[in-house]
């Protein structure tokens, strides 16, 4: 936790007023004893009324003063803690932003959910109760400490033997707690997977009637989660009577001990109802610090995770020196020299020895099987992957020796899996363009084969999209895919098989159309359906990883075997020939 607590100088001065307003209501709350004290021994026995009134309208202002404090470094706190967790949550988000899929991948994104909102949450709690305690219980156990030896030394003595045994309890309590705790943020991931897992994939469970499995396995991992909590409860919940029972008996010393030395005429009736109320502020912020430390371990399992996710460094940075634009350069050339790539912990490259070029006013389609390394190919361009060996070079200049904004700001990136945001479609057409004019995004949308059903809508490009866009199709969703990368008019284009969920004709004028917007554009194609890759300038074929061929349709079916396979298992022998 030391570690995130370093950014919270930019509170430096609301945290210096939590501590002073702190300071002082502990010394109110030390010097309140001593007064009640002098009232019994000097004004009560004397039975000097005028002293009593004077030194208790006294304590009447300290206790305010007291209070006022509280409230003061309550509310401070409060904002700080607050200030801190939002902070906290934004360079986070900001640094998970410049993850690369690999780092997405290893942490999962039900445990990135969790450690942005959950684990700042307990470290953000915690720290409230830290800035209120961390010098309050000290200073009122040590001080209690010192006022008590001053009321009566030899009584003190009781302490050398209650504070140990508070302390070791403590200490037994947290280190049983600690370990669950970070048991409990990890099941936490898991009950967030499944939760996560079940929510989006609601119409494949119910189709497939799985859904007492999901339940079984909400249950599961529900049911793991409470019996830890449980658990972990149970140990927390020993440390409050062992404190109580250590207190009391105390208490019962204190007393007893106390009442001889007040018969032996060593200590009066006032002295003893101070120690006694020392020794409540002794136990009390001992009590404090136990409070903490049920909180703290928890806590500190959710800073560890935190500080795991600050602490992991992109796989892919920017260069210190970025190559900038070069004069001279084709807009929009695309390169691969002998680029191989393989996913992290995998036995064989996904792609090996990969060369080919592509130039501005071309398309260039790449096919396969499935798991051949198509969408795998498409990824290096926009660097989510940087090649192991080879180079993947745009306009000349290697991808890697380019910033991610630049390079990116040159390509329309339209996923395999069509993703919306939600919002209206205008919005979702402009995520492409921030600028785009209202004339822009409907050319766009008209490119697409969106326009029509856009315009069916009830409040035409005002209309609402939902989460995910769940309240239109498939097909109407790619369509948005795509116009939001056309409205942006980027030097490449990238369409991830993103023509598979529109039927074969709305698939040939949405290519007719896109032919005359994209001729001085480069555009790269992954494709399933022959008849979407056929009118394509080149054909590259994958098979396992590796080019198995390359060149026009006619020419592959003449050459490539692998090439001939699929064809021959789309088309009939007449569209063939």
């Amino acid at each position: 936790m030391v570690k995130l607590f370093k950014h919270l100088k930019p509170y430096r001065l609301s945290v210096a007023a939590i501590l002073t307003f702190v300071f002082l209501q502990s010394l109110g709350d030390l010097y309140l004893p001593t007064l009640m004290s002098d009232i019994v021994n000097k004004g009560i026995v004397r039975d000097n009324r005028d002293y009593i009134w004077r030194v208790g309208g006294f304590m009447l202002l300290v206790a305010g003063i007291g209070a006022v404090c509280s409230i003061a470094a309550s509310f401070l706190s409060a904002k700080v803690a607050a200030g801190f967790g939002r902070d906290t949550r934004s360079r986070m988000f900001n640094h998970v932003e410049n993850f690369t899929l690999h780092e997405f991948d290893k942490l999962g994104t039900a445990s990135l959910i969790t450690r942005t909102t959950n684990d700042i949450t307990q470290v953000q709690t915690v720290l409230t109760m830290i800035l209120r305690m961390m010098i309050g219980a000290p200073m009122m156990m040590i001080g209690g400490i010192i006022m008590a030896v001053y009321e009566d030394a030899m009584l003190s003595l009781i302490f050398v033997v209650v504070v140990p045994l508070l302390v070791g309890a403590i200490a037994f309590v947290g280190s049983k707690g600690l370990p669950l705790f970070k048991a409990i943020q990890i099941k936490l991931d898991k009950l967030n997977l499944v939760l996560r897992e079940h929510l989006t994939g609601m119409r494949v469970i119910r189709s497939f009637n799985r859904s007492r499995h999901e339940n079984e396995r909400f249950s599961a991992a529900n049911g793991d989660l409470t019996a830890t909590a449980i658990r972990v409860n149970k140990i927390m919940a020993l440390l409050m009577p062992m404190m109580m029972f250590i207190m009391n008996f105390s208490m019962l010393a204190i007393l007893y001990i106390g009442s001889q030395r007040i018969d032996a005429g060593n200590l009066n009736v006032g002295s003893l109802m101070a120690f006694i109320q020392y020794a409540m502020q002794i136990m009390f912020s001992l009590i404090m610090v136990s409070m903490m430390f049920v909180l703290i371990p928890r806590a500190s399992a959710s800073a560890q995770r935190i500080n795991e996710v600050m602490e992991m460094q992109p796989e892919i940075e920017d260069p210190a020196s970025p190559a900038g634009e070069r004069a001279g350069r084709l807009s929009g050339y695309v390169e691969f020299e002998n680029v191989t790539f393989s996913y992290p912990g995998a036995e064989q490259p996904a792609l090996s020895d990969i060369s080919f070029s592509a130039a501005p006013g071309e398309v260039t389609a790449i096919i396969g099987g499935t798991g051949s390394g198509k969408s795998t190919l498409l990824s290096l361009i926009p660097r989510f992957y940087d090649a192991v060996e080879g180079r993947v070079k745009v306009n000349g200049v290697d991808v890697r020796e380019m910033t991610q904004e630049e390079l990116r700001l040159k390509i329309g990136y339209v996923p395999q899996k069509a993703v919306l945001f939600s919002g209206t479609v205008s919005e979702n057409i402009r995520y492409g363009k921030e600028d785009a004019t209202d004339e822009e995004i409907r050319h766009a949308a008209e490119i697409a084969q969106a326009l029509d059903f856009v315009s069916a809508m009830k409040d035409g490009f005002d209309s609402e999209i939902a989460q995910g866009g769940g309240n239109i199709s498939g097909g109407q969703k790619q369509r948005l895919s795509i116009a939001r990368a056309l409205v942006r008019k980027p030097e490449i284009y990238l369409f991830d098989d993103s023509f598979s969920a529109l039927d074969f004709k709305t698939d040939a004028k949405l290519r007719a159309a896109l032919k005359d917007e994209t001729t001085e554009a480069t555009v790269l194609i992954v494709a399933q359906r022959v008849s979407t890759v056929m009118d394509a300038d080149r054909i590259i074929v994958l098979d396992e990883g590796r080019i198995a061929g390359m060149g026009t349709h006619r020419e592959l079916l003449e050459n490539s075997d692998v090439y001939r396979e699929i064809v021959s298992s789309q088309l009939s022998e007449e569209e063939i020939a």
